[in-house]
């Protein structure tokens, strides 16, 4: 089939046939072949179905084996009245069934195959194959893991005394039954009622067979089946499932059994493909007797696209996500269908479906009636006139009436026919009987959407004149970019990144223009000391004026906060407040695993050790000098802070701010909570929000430099306190190739080398000339590397003091090695997406600690400790910390 981008606007019934050699006109015989060829398909696609169903069987083995590895009581009553059950049955039935179930387990598969091969269809018989050595090498691996390395408990669960040699054990996973299973699955017997039920009574029967006589475990059969399933649906998303999307002999045969007669078949491509993948490839067709059609096809793997993204916002979203992840065709079709049928009873206009059909067992088929017209997207700006714009609302009110949700109100589901009449297509994702949140949602993913063709003011307008004040006001709540559609929020990220791009060169041509009389000032600075100063002073104050004043002009609203504004002008008094939609971000899901991970290997450190005698020896001068260290690094950060601050900031407030972190850090990551509120306390002690950011900006800038610097010198010097030369450690050595080879990776790599230009280019616009600020005034300089360096001697003397208090002097470590431990477990705390790095920063210290040399019964209460008192006591003084400048209006 050939493609084309939409259909032609002037189309209104079938293509003049007389100037077309290979169109049949009326009366000829049928076509079997559509227009020209459509693009080739992959041969093989790898269906998210097939890994869920993976992850599904990995999660059930996981489950299996912990259950008998804990409850080992269960799995011995289970088997016991197992084997009392079956031990009821006649002799002669079990050898029967045991005999015909050998011989059937290996006949069923075969007779399949040359079924399979008699009919062409090659390619499942080698998946199956493939999935059957699979599964036996995994049975394989699983049998000597059980043997050598698995706990007893597994060991008892999965194996028994074999009949026939007390002295052997059975095998934990049968060898050719697994591999049936997995041959079964991977070929598809699914889908061939009668012979995957030939096959099950054949593999019950075997299993049977196989527990009454002893050779097995009920545990084992059932993590037999699930290996064989498991690898099966592996196989198949890797190597990928044979395509079985219809062609374009299936479509004009379909459209055959409903009645029509086809002459040609184009193929329409139109929208985003990132996310009208799964929403059916389009055709317009011809007929030979009447207008033309356009036709939906619907096939299995167009369903399988977007199964990720579905699944991940019906997880996080509150009940309003997309549709179900998993949708049979059959389904696909209903909703479809009902939705066309309800939106034509509302009084809306929307495509006309005139015939539905299967096309054999893996898509389906919709037939509309041609609409003609072109897309929102599509028209010209000079077209989009103010009443097109209250056609397109009149056709959404009518819904509304009906209370039916479109949920896809973007510019390539509003089609505007030659006449200007507006038609709603794209209903296939949409809900009846919905709810007023899905129907304020609807709303604001139009006024968005033609807000961004039209501008706020036109778009807010024409929904004022057709809904009224009160039902727009009613959605603003919903005016956010987790409610929009995919694309849509794709453009509203293009446009950011365009806004802020034009900030950036606004504030650096500021910047040049006001640079060209500064050497002037400098040779008055040669003759007169004092006034050269004053006039580099004023040169700086100017050129803050003039970048700020800069900013303010090339600052512009993004599109939901226009919408707002003129949504606000007709009523003040609409909710604003943004409604809670999500119902479990992203951040707190990562935190919690990563925490869970963290605690894990914490947990693994402290299971073994006895603290009562530990802490009853502690000394507790060492804590004194700890919490005294952990005191005094507050005051440090307030002079890291300070001294890339040029204006004058209260020294006490900023400690009481340092304090107040404490309190922040416990609940937002530690780079991000420390980061947002120093930021948040300078704008309110008078620096402007531009040099508050760059302010913060260079002191996180210096600090990472320092950071690394002494990270690298104390790990040098722990490298060479046990050697008499002075060669770099094989950590340094390591790290510093591990750099390099990043490096080149970013500089290779162009989307990598892109996304560091862009935040280097961002860094010097803001940051670079706030050092050159603070390099004007050298006292400052010298407080902020002063802080620094403080900042980290506390906590390093804080940790040392920890570790002399549970220890003696044949377990003392060097400061070096301290220090380097301190740092790489303060580095990891800063990455870590857990708040206030916990978890990670405790696994990362105790094992560090531990690796130097330290005593894992010293380590762990010291690490213990350390965070107790520069994490957990100052809590509860952050928290009051922060609400007396809360109050006092200083955050």
């Amino acid at each position: 089939m050939k493609q084309q981008g939409a259909h032609p606007e002037d189309t209104e019934g079938p293509p003049d046939a007389s100037s077309r050699p290979d169109t049949a006109g009326p009366g000829t015989a049928h076509i079997d072949e559509v227009e020209g060829d459509e693009p080739l398909l992959p041969a093989r696609v790898h269906r998210p179905s097939d890994l869920m169903r993976l992850l599904a069987g990995v999660l059930a083995v996981v489950v299996l084996l912990a259950i008998a590895a804990f409850a080992h009581g269960t799995t011995s009553g289970l088997e016991q009245d197992i084997n009392k059950g079956t031990g009821q049955a006649p002799d002669l039935l079990i050898k029967i069934a045991g005999l015909a179930s050998s011989i059937a387990i290996l006949l069923v598969p075969v007779a399949f195959a040359i079924e399979r091969l008699i009919k062409r269809d090659g390619l499942r018989i080698a998946d199956g194959v493939l999935a059957a050595v699979l599964a036996h090498g995994v049975t394989l691996a699983t049998d000597l893991w059980v043997a050598r390395a698995a706990p007893d408990s597994i060991q008892e669960a999965l194996t028994q005394p074999s009949p026939g040699d007390i002295h052997a054990l059975t095998d934990p996973v049968h060898g050719y039954l697994a591999p049936v299973i997995a041959y079964m699955t991977a070929v598809g017997m699914s889908r061939r009622p009668r012979w995957r039920a030939v096959l099950w009574v054949v593999l019950l029967l075997d299993a049977f067979s196989m527990l009454v006589t002893g050779y097995t475990t009920p545990f084992s059969v059932i993590l037999t089946v699930l290996i064989g399933w498991t690898v099966a649906y592996g196989t198949l998303y890797a190597v990928g499932s044979p395509n079985v999307r219809p062609t374009g002999r299936t479509l004009t045969a379909g459209l055959r059994t409903v009645g029509f007669h086809p002459v040609t078949a184009s193929r329409v491509e139109s929208g985003d493909a990132s996310e009208t993948g799964d929403r059916g490839r389009r055709y317009f067709v011809t007929l030979e007797d009447g207008p033309p059609l356009d036709v939906t096809v619907v096939d299995r793997e167009q369903q399988a696209q977007g199964f990720f993204y579905r699944a991940w916002r019906n997880l996080t979203l509150r009940g309003f996500a997309t549709r179900s992840s998993l949708q049979s065709l059959r389904q696909a079709l209903e909703q479809e269908a009902l939705l066309a049928y309800a939106a034509i009873a509302a009084g809306a206009n929307a495509p006309k479906l005139i015939a539905t059909s299967e096309l054999g067992p893996d898509a389906v088929m919709l037939v509309y009636e041609h609409s003609g017209g072109r897309t929102l997207d599509s028209l010209p700006d000079e077209e989009i006139t103010d009443e097109l714009l209250r056609g397109t609302w009149h056709q959404v009110q009518a819904l509304q009436s009906r209370r039916i949700a479109h949920r896809r109100l973007v510019g390539d589901a509003i089609l505007v026919d030659r006449s200007g009449t507006v038609i709603l297509t794209d209903l296939r994702v949409g809900e009846i009987a919905a709810g007023d949140l899905l129907l304020r949602m609807d709303i604001s993913q139009l006024l968005v959407t033609l807000g961004l063709r039209v501008g706020a003011e036109r778009a807010v307008a024409s929904a004022l004149s057709v809904l009224g004040p009160d039902t727009v006001a009613d959605c603003l709540p919903m005016l956010q970019p987790i409610a929009l559609s995919r694309s849509t929020r794709g453009t509203l990220r293009r446009l950011a990144r365009e806004r802020a791009e034009r900030e950036r060169e606004a504030v650096l041509e500021a910047s040049r223009q006001s640079r060209p009389a500064r050497p002037e000032h400098e040779a008055d600075h040669v003759v007169l000391d004092r006034p050269g100063k004053k006039a580099v002073r004023a040169e700086q104050r100017a050129e803050k004026r003039a970048i700020d004043e800069a900013l303010e002009e090339a600052r512009e609203e993004d599109l939901l906060t226009q919408i707002r504004h003129e949504v606000l002008r007709i009523r003040p008094q609409a909710p604003v407040e943004p409604a809670r939609l999500e119902r479990v971000r992203p951040r707190t899901l990562i935190s919690l695993i990563a925490g869970a991970i963290g605690a894990y290997f914490l947990l693994t450190q402290l299971t073994h050790i006895e603290f009562g005698p530990v802490i009853s020896n502690a000394e507790w001068g060492w804590v004194a000098a700890a919490v005294l260290f952990s005191a005094a690094s507050y005051v440090a950060a307030a002079m890291a802070l300070l001294g890339f601050v040029p204006e004058r900031v209260p020294f006490v407030r900023t400690v009481a701010a340092q304090v107040a972190g404490s309190f922040v850090k416990i609940v937002a990551p530690a780079a991000v909570g420390g980061v947002a509120l120093n930021t948040r306390f300078l704008q309110r002690a008078g620096v402007r929000p531009g040099l508050a950011v760059a302010s913060v900006g260079a002191s996180q800038l210096f600090g990472l430099g320092c950071h690394i610097l002494m990270l690298l010198a104390f790990g040098y010097l722990t490298g060479t306190e046990k050697t008499p030369s002075l060669s770099p450690s094989r950590t340094v050595i390591g790290g510093l190739l591990t750099v390099a080879v990043l490096v080149l990776v970013v500089t290779s790599v162009p989307f990598l080398r892109k996304f560091v230009v862009t935040r280097v280019r961002s860094l010097f616009a803001g940051v670079v000339p706030r050092m050159l600020d603070v390099l004007q005034r050298p006292q400052k300089l010298v407080t902020g590397i002063g802080g620094m360096l403080l900042l980290t001697a506390c906590f390093v003397m804080c940790l040392d003091a920890s570790i002399r208090a549970f220890g003696d002097e044949t377990t003392s470590v060097s400061i070096a090695s301290v220090a380097v431990v301190f740092l790489a477990g303060n580095a990891l705390g800063s990455a870590a997406p857990t708040p206030g790095g916990v978890g990670a920063v405790e696994a990362t210290l105790t094992v560090g600690l531990i690796a130097v040399g330290l005593p894992k019964e010293v380590a762990a209460p010291a690490v213990l400790l350390f965070r107790l008192l520069t994490l957990w006591l100052p809590v509860l003084p952050g928290w009051l910390a922060f609400n007396h400048l809360t109050r006092k209006a200083a955050l």
